[in-house]
Parts: C-alpha cells; structure tokens; sequence
C-alpha cells in the first residue's frame, strides 16, 4: 500500500527486452541498505518488485521486471532511457497518511488535455477513460503518475486538478505538458462503494 506522497524522483538508466516483458534499471537517491530484494516501490503509481540492487555515489541503481500486461496498461510501455518518474516507497505501520490510499495497482491511462500556469498554482484538466469517469467526484481523491490529488471540479470524462509550485518541483508534474498520457488509479473506496451497490 501507499499514500501518492511521492518521496523521490528516478530515472531509467536502461532498459532491456525479455519476448514480450522488459527489465527497468532505475537510479534513484534512496539508501541502499533500505530497500530489500523484493521491495515494492511504486513507479509513477506502478507498483513494481526489486529484483537486483547496488549502490552508487548518489544513491542506488535497481531493477524490477514488467509483464505484458503492465506494459499495456501503464505508461510504462514508453518510458525510455533518462526520463523520469515518481517513485513512492511502501508503506509501514506507523507511518504519516499524507494523502489517501493507494494500492499501485494502475486501473487505465489518463490525457492532460489542458495546462494553465499561474503564479500561485497551475490548473490541469484530466481526461479519464470513460470506464473509469464515473469514480471521479468533486473534492474527492484521484491517483495521477503516483501523486495523490484533490479533484477541483469535473463535467463528464474531465476533471481539473490545481497543483502548488512545491508539488511542480518535488515531483514529475512540472514536466507535463497537453497529450501527456499518464498512469490514474481511481479511489478505492469508491471501487468498493460501486461492488457494493452492484449486488444491491
């Protein structure tokens, strides 16, 4: 589990094919002797496995493997080598709950449709799949590459989302621009309350 509190930003050092998987090499600024073999560290709100890790002068380098099927629902699939992504460790008991659950389990692909920078904060509009639309509420929570959100407003499939400078700078959400697509895990809460009234 995870809270979309995004604590560092990495960067794909090399990438190979395996048939139809692929293998990440990510560096990143954490402590090596933090992350075991087999932590799950979510990759711009993928959460993925470490398969191999070492040390370097500004933190680790680590590897984690991709199935097909993460590869086709995620924006993994055009990740290349040098950009950057927002990572999240896990959770553990005790820790602050700075934003909302999260589970790393990515639903779908979202579209930046809309960027408009102001002084004080910069309005995005969000396009959801339309299978996902209807679990996005007003002043609810949203998942967006691992950064957890407060929705501002929506009217059908789009939704608009005000970030603060600091939340530009600390993660990869400066560098968005219009057509970025981007990993979007819906609330779990709402997923629940949606079985729930399905068996009603």
């Amino acid at each position: 589990m995870f809270t979309g509190i995004v604590t560092a930003i990495g960067t794909v050092e090399a990438l190979e094919n395996m048939g139809e998987d692929r293998r990440f090499t990510i560096a990143a600024p954490y402590q090596t002797a933090g992350i075991d073999l087999g932590a799950s560290i979510a990759h711009d709100g993928a959460c993925m496995t470490v398969t191999t890790k070492d040390t370097t002068p500004d933190g680790v380098r680590y590897t984690f493997d991709a199935s097909s099927e993460t590869l086709r629902l995620t924006t993994l699939a055009g990740w290349q080598v040098g950009t950057r992504i927002n990572l999240e460790r896990s959770l553990k008991l005790g820790d602050e709950m700075g934003g909302h659950l999260v589970t790393g389990h990515v639903d779908g692909m979202a579209t930046v449709i809309r960027r408009e920078d102001g002084e004080n904060a910069s309005l995005f509009e969000i396009e959801a799949p339309d299978d996902l639309a209807r679990f996005i509420a007003k002043k609810g929570s949203v998942c967006l590459q691992g950064t957890s959100l407060t929705v501002n407003s929506v009217e059908g499939n789009r939704f608009t989302l005000m970030l603060i400078p600091h939340t530009l700078a600390v993660t990869t959400w400066g560098d968005r621009k219009v057509g970025d697509r981007m990993n979007i895990e819906i609330d779990l809460m709402a997923r629940y309350a949606e079985r729930l009234m399905a068996g009603a």
